[in-house]
């Protein structure tokens, strides 16, 4: 979509401004980021649905690195500009290397991931395409996570499915300074 659906808002509510000052939400211009000032629109719904994604961020038990290579893999998979872009970012802050980006395009089967980073790509993909992960896929991320961490890496996908569908249907336009790479 070339314009957004909903637009983000520009007057934020006293409430939003409240959200806005704790921080995470902006981008380096001090501006808030699309996708919160659309969702910005509802600020209940922004209130309570930080306050899980900020777990899914900031408190999840799993790597960063791999929390982010599934993240990519959503956005990839939803076909989600907005969402790969934003993590793609955050994605080589946390470790991941430029090509290994290129590859979470391909997917699991790209020859140059290890078998667990396969794994963790195909669990995105069976969640994506069944609505839940595999044995064989379960054993081979089970026999490094632990439940909680089990539980983050569904919910992660699960959170970020929502997102890209929420960016995608509300044509929520890419930031300034941040560039179309899916």
């Amino acid at each position: 979509m070339d314009t957004p659906r909903i637009p983000p808002v520009t007057n934020p509510s006293p409430e939003v401004l409240e959200l806005y000052e704790r921080g995470g939400m902006t981008a380096p211009d001090g501006s808030p980021l699309n996708i919160f000032a659309t969702i910005a629109h509802h600020p209940k719904l922004l209130k309570r649905w930080l306050v899980f994604a900020a777990h899914v961020m900031s408190k999840n038990s799993m790597p960063a690195r791999d929390r982010e290579l599934a993240i990519l893999r959503v956005g990839v998979r939803c076909a989600s500009p907005y969402e790969f872009a934003q993590h793609v970012v955050i994605a080589e802050q946390c470790g991941v290397s430029r090509a290994e980006i290129d590859q979470v395009r391909v997917g699991p089967e790209h020859p140059a991931w290890t078998p667990f980073d396969a794994a963790l790509l195909a669990a995105v993909d069976e969640l994506h395409d069944h609505g839940r992960v595999g044995d064989a896929t379960w054993a081979a991320l089970a026999a490094r996570y632990s439940t909680e961490q089990m539980l983050d890496l569904l919910f992660t996908v699960g959170n970020y499915h929502l997102v890209s569908f929420v960016l995608n249907s509300c044509g929520v336009q890419l930031d300034e300074g941040i560039d179309d790479v899916l």
